[in-house]
């Protein structure tokens, strides 16, 4: 791979054995300890967790013995665990930091290195930029010194940590468990076989709740499905949810930091509808009356809320490395992005599936609303909106002609539609005269380009996709 290693949205992915390898995890880990040691803190620790892909607790192992190589004590998990505990472990630590070894929703042959800060949450872009440039100054002089895993756990440099314990308790101070238990809701849970397997579960066993769970046990090849709550990969819950006749389905992705939503008749929510839901659920029974953070390619429903409550909206770039600085220096009620996942004030600022999940059964709770009654609540308020993405997988060569070809094409027009803004901060986004917009930007996780759009019915969304791939040459 050379010194080739580059931080996306959400860390480093790769192919495992093929770029993914312990070799460059070493050499990640040292660009992580020699930042931590440029700001003198080493004394803090430094949490390591990783979520269910295969050999994750290997490499997560190999990046503690480099760590402690570099005289940083590890707070180690001691089993797979979702992203938002391992970044509430940082908090609760007092580390100056967490790495995090997973490839979130991607294909089970790929696996990732992410770096939270000591907030817990996606390290902002310069602090990557630093890591990223330590990463490839080690990859270049190569044999990274380590201190082998039962060393270093002999001599006190790795501690065994728990996961559950402490953030369990955290979930319940921000909400009332107890009330969901006792709700007498039967919920269909989907784990994706990913780190949030039985967190659900666990945390509203007992009362008159009932939580059955699908793919909830560890299997790396994830069959059949890729660990993305989203439609298409959601088709068992979308049968099972009107089939066992639950109230409910709730998805999480393989490291559980995003939420999908299926509702009583088995139908999708769209991450939009959902994000808009939680935002009034945040706004309106929960009482958070304060900012939201969203990212561009997010719905309109968030700007129609935020003039509903009298409540500023800011829109950032795509990834939650953008929306958590954002949430910190606002002090937001809620963020959110397109990919399904959201943070919420009095949490760590990072994105968090189960937590989302259970807010999402506490507002049909507390307004006595099955999920389709939710949005026809949501569009009572805010009108209806209709959203689409398509995804189109790009060769090695193919990215840079794309990339010109979007940079000199008309940015006055799409169609016969006329432009009243451009947003060309993370690829180009056309807002429309009626509001409608069309986003044409470049994945920064996987080879992809993708085409969004969101209209107030589904024709025009479908209407100005193909204007979209026109507009690139596909």
């Amino acid at each position: 791979m050379g010194s080739n290693i580059s931080f996306g949205t959400d860390g480093w992915r790769a192919i495992i054995a093929e770029d993914f390898t312990f070799d460059n995890v070493r050499a990640c880990a040292r660009g992580v300890g020699d930042y931590i040691n440029s700001r003198n803190l080493a004394q803090k620790g430094l949490v390591i967790g990783y979520d269910t892909r295969f050999a994750s607790e290997h490499f997560a192992a190999a990046a503690a013995e480099v760590i402690t190589a570099c005289g940083i004590k590890v707070y180690f998990c001691t089993e797979a665990a979702p992203t938002p505990t391992i970044s509430y472990i940082v908090t609760a630590t007092g580390a100056a930091g967490g790495i995090i070894i997973t490839a979130s929703h991607n294909p089970g042959d790929w696996n990732g290195f992410k770096y939270k800060d000591e907030t817990g949450a996606s390290a902002p872009t310069e602090l990557v930029s630093i890591v990223e440039r330590n990463t490839n100054e080690a990859l270049k002089k190569g044999d990274i010194r380590r201190i082998p895993f039962e060393q270093a756990q002999t001599a006190g440099m790795v501690i065994p940590y728990e996961p559950k314990p402490v953030y369990y308790p955290q979930i319940k101070r921000l909400i009332d468990l107890e009330a969901i238990r006792s709700s007498g809701l039967s919920v269909m849970v989907d784990s994706m076989y990913g780190a949030g397997m039985g967190y659900f579960k666990e945390l509203l066993a007992g009362s008159t709740i009932k939580v059955k769970e699908i793919n909830g046990q560890r299997n790396p090849l994830f069959p059949g499905i890729q660990p993305e709550p989203v439609a298409k990969n959601l088709a068992d819950l979308c049968t099972l949810v009107p089939q066992q006749k639950a109230d409910v389905g709730l998805a999480t992705d393989g490291d559980a930091d995003r939420v999908g939503v299926v509702d009583e008749k088995g139908i999708f929510l769209t991450t939009h509808q959902v994000f808009a839901l939680l935002a009034l659920y945040y706004l309106d029974v929960h009482g958070e009356k304060g900012p939201i953070i969203k990212s561009l390619c997010s719905t309109n429903m968030i700007e129609k809320l935020g003039e509903l409550y009298d409540v500023p909206v800011y829109e950032t770039k795509v990834g939650f490395k953008y929306v958590a600085p954002l949430m910190k220096e606002h002090n937001a009620a809620i963020g959110g992005e397109e990919s399904g996942g959201y943070g919420f004030r009095g949490h760590v600022p990072e994105r968090d599936g189960i937590l989302a999940g259970l807010f999402f059964l506490d507002f049909m709770l507390k307004t006595g609303k099955t999920p389709s009654q939710l949005i026809d609540y949501l569009y009572s308020k805010v009108g209806p909106h209709y959203y689409d993405r398509v995804d189109f997988h790009l060769a090695p060569d193919q990215k840079e002609p794309l990339m010109e070809r979007l940079a000199k094409a008309p940015k006055d027009k799409v169609g016969d539609s006329r432009v009243k803004r451009l947003n060309d901060s993370d690829g180009y986004k056309f807002i429309l005269e009626d509001d409608s917009w069309l986003l044409m930007r470049f994945s920064g996780t996987e080879p992809l380009l993708r085409i969004y759009a969101e209209s107030n019915n589904t024709d025009r969304v479908q209407q100005l996709l193909k204007r979209g791939k026109e507009i690139v040459g596909l």
